[in-house]
C-alpha cells in the first residue's frame, strides 16, 4: 500500500452532525485516520447541529459507529484520544442563534490554517448556510467547503445553489463530493487507460461494441423512503454517479492529472451526450419501481408500502446513451440502477467487438469476444476475459477464462474507504475527485431532458418482486440490439 502521508493541520466543522451522514460515515472515516496518523494533534472537529446537546452526549451518539462493540482495548485507547479533540456546537443555520460567536470562538483565528465546512445537510439550504458563514465572519483565506450530492434536483436549482454557494467561496474553494469518485477501482480507470499502452489503441467505437455500467443495491429504500421519493433513482444515482463513472471511461486522455484538465474532458463528454426526445424515450429508457418479493434471503415489502402511499417515482431506471463524438459514434452505453436488486454490485463493463474472422473450427468451441470487467463493489477489481486453448491432446478446445486483478489478493493491506480519501483530498486541495459547476450543470441539462420525455407519458412505470434484476423490460432495452446485460454469474 502507498505510504500513507500526514496531512497539513485543519479545522473542520460539519453541519447536521447529528445526521446519519456525519455518524455513519464522517466521523469514523476521520477517526481511520487519525489512527493511520493522517491528522495532526492540533487539527479540531465540531460538529454543528440544532440538538442541544453537550459534548460528551454527542461524543456518546458518535461512538455508535466510531467505536462499535466488540472494539479492542488498543481501539478504545485511540477513540479517546480522537474524541477528545471533537467538540460539538448546538447552531441554527437560519437565525441569529450563540452558537455562531461560540464557533468563531472555538475555531483556529489563524486565517491561513486550512478550514473545512462540510455541508450535510439538504441542499435547498447550502446556500442559506453559506451564507451564514460569510455573514459571521468565518470565512477565510484558508477556507473550503464541500457539498455533498445531488445540488439541487434539476439544472434550474442546481445553478441557483451554485451561485448563492458561489457568492461566498470562490470556485477553487468548493468541493462537490461524489463519494464514487473516491472509490480504488475508480480511480484507477484513468491509470488504466492511460498507462497501459494495450487499451488505448481500441479504446474506441474501432474496438468496443458497447459499455454497460450497472449500479445496484440489494437494499431498499427504507429509513431514507420520504427523502427518495422526492428524488428517485434518475436523480438519486444516474445524474452524477452513473455519469460520473460514464466520463471516466468515455473521456479524451488529459494532458495530465491536474484537476482541470481531467474535469475539462469530463465536460466535453457530458455536452456530447445525446438529448433524449419524447419521442425515443419509449425505447432509450426504462423506469421501474419494486414491489414485495424475497432479498437478501428474507422477505421484503413494496416501495409504496415503505413510502406508505401509493407513488410515481421510480426505484429502478434503465437508460440507451450516446455520445456523440468521434471515438463513441454508433456505441451504446447501457445505464443501469435500483433498489431491491437480485445482489449488491457496481460494475462497468466493456464489452469489446468480436475478431473479424474466426479461423477455429465450430466444434472446439464457441469464440466469444473479450470482455473487460471492472468491479467497483464488492469485491473490488478488474478482469479480462480472453479467449484460450483448454490443455490437453485431442484436438483444440476453446475456453473463456479471466485474467484477474483482485484487491483483496494483490493488495494485502486495508486501504482508505471513499470517504476517508476523500476528506484527506480536501485537506490537500486536491479537486480532480470532485466536480467543476459546469460539470454539474452540464449532467443536469441532460438529466432534465430525460425527465421530460418520460413525464408526457413515453415511460409508464414498470413494477419487479424486489430480489430480482429489474423489469422484464430492462432486458428488451439491449435485446432489440441483439445484446444482452452482464451477468456476474455466467462466465
Amino acid at each position: 500500500m502507498a505510504e500513507l502521508v500526514p496531512v497539513e493541520p485543519f479545522d473542520i466543522v460539519i453541519f447536521g452532525a447529528t445526521g446519519d451522514l456525519a455518524r455513519r460515515k464522517l466521523i469514523p472515516a476521520l477517526f481511520h485516520r487519525w489512527c493511520d496518523g493522517q491528522i495532526p494533534e492540533n487539527s479540531r472537529i465540531i460538529g454543528v447541529a440544532r440538538d442541544e446537546l453537550t459534548d460528551a452526549e454527542f461524543h456518546e451518539r458518535a461512538a455508535e459507529f466510531g467505536l462499535p462493540d466488540g472494539a479492542s482495548e488498543q481501539r478504545r485507547e485511540r477513540w479517546a484520544e480522537f474524541i477528545a479533540h471533537v467538540r460539538y456546537i448546538a447552531a441554527d443555520i437560519e437565525g441569529e442563534s450563540p452558537g455562531w460567536a461560540a464557533l468563531k470562538d472555538a475555531l483556529d483565528p489563524n486565517e491561513d490554517k486550512i478550514r473545512i465546512f462540510y455541508l450535510a445537510l439538504p441542499p435547498s439550504i447550502y446556500g442559506k448556510t453559506c451564507a451564514a458563514i460569510g455573514a459571521h465572519g468565518l470565512n477565510t483565506r484558508g477556507s473550503r467547503v464541500i457539498l455533498e450530492k445531488p445540488i439541487g434536483r434539476d439544472y434550474h436549482s442546481a445553478r441557483l445553489i451554485n451561485e448563492a454557494v458561489g457568492a461566498v467561496f470562490p470556485e477553487n474553494s468548493i468541493f462537490r463530493i461524489d463519494h464514487y469518485l473516491g472509490k480504488e477501482t475508480v480511480q484507477n480507470l484513468l491509470i488504466l487507460r492511460f498507462a497501459n499502452m494495450l487499451l488505448e489503441p481500441v479504446w474506441s467505437a474501432g474496438g468496443i461494441d458497447h459499455v454497460q455500467i450497472t449500479v445496484a443495491e440489494s437494499l431498499g429504500a427504507g429509513t431514507r423512503a420520504s427523502y427518495y421519493d422526492r428524488s428517485g433513482a434518475l436523480r438519486d444515482m444516474v445524474q452524477n454517479h452513473i455519469l460520473q463513472l460514464l466520463c471516466l471511461v468515455a473521456m479524451e486522455p488529459p494532458a495530465s492529472l491536474e484537476a482541470d484538465a481531467v474535469r475539462a474532458e469530463k465536460l466535453k463528454v457530458l455536452r456530447a451526450l445525446r438529448l433524449i426526445k419524447a419521442d425515443q424515450a419509449g425505447e432509450a429508457v426504462v423506469r421501474g419501481q419494486y414491489q414485495a418479493g424475497i432479498s437478501d434471503g428474507a422477505s421484503a415489502p413494496a416501495y409504496a408500502e415503505e413510502v406508505g402511499e401509493e407513488s410515481k417515482t421510480e426505484t429502478f431506471v434503465a437508460i440507451r446513451a450516446d455520445i456523440d463524438n468521434w471515438r463513441w459514434a454508433g456505441v451504446p452505453f447501457y445505464l443501469r440502477t435500483g433498489k431491491r436488486m437480485r445482489a449488491r454490485r457496481s460494475e462497468i463493463i466493456i464489452q469489446f467487438k468480436p475478431v473479424p474472422h474466426d479461423i477455429i473450427n465450430a466444434d472446439a468451441g464457441v469464440m466469444q469476444p473479450n470482455r473487460l470487467v471492472i468491479r467497483l463493489q464488492p469485491d473490488e477489481g478488474v478482469k479480462l476475459m480472453m479467449m484460450t486453448k483448454d490443455p490437453g491432446p485431442g484436438g483444440v478446445r476453446l475456453r473463456y477464462v479471466p485474467l484477474n486483478l483482485s484487491y483483496a489478493e494483490t493488495f494485502d493491506q486495508d486501504y482508505p474507504d471513499a470517504y476517508e480519501r476523500l476528506l484527506m483530498a480536501v485537506v490537500r486541495g486536491n479537486l480532480g475527485l470532485f466536480m467543476r459547476r459546469d460539470e454539474v450543470e452540464a449532467a443536469w441539462r441532460w438529466t432534465d431532458a430525460v425527465v421530460a420525455a418520460w413525464t408526457d407519458g413515453a415511460c409508464p412505470l414498470q413494477f419487479y418482486p424486489a430480489g430480482s434484476d429489474g423489469p422484464d423490460k430492462a432486458s428488451l432495452l439491449l435485446s432489440r440490439d441483439g445484446r444482452e446485460w452482464y451477468d456476474a454469474e455466467r462466465p
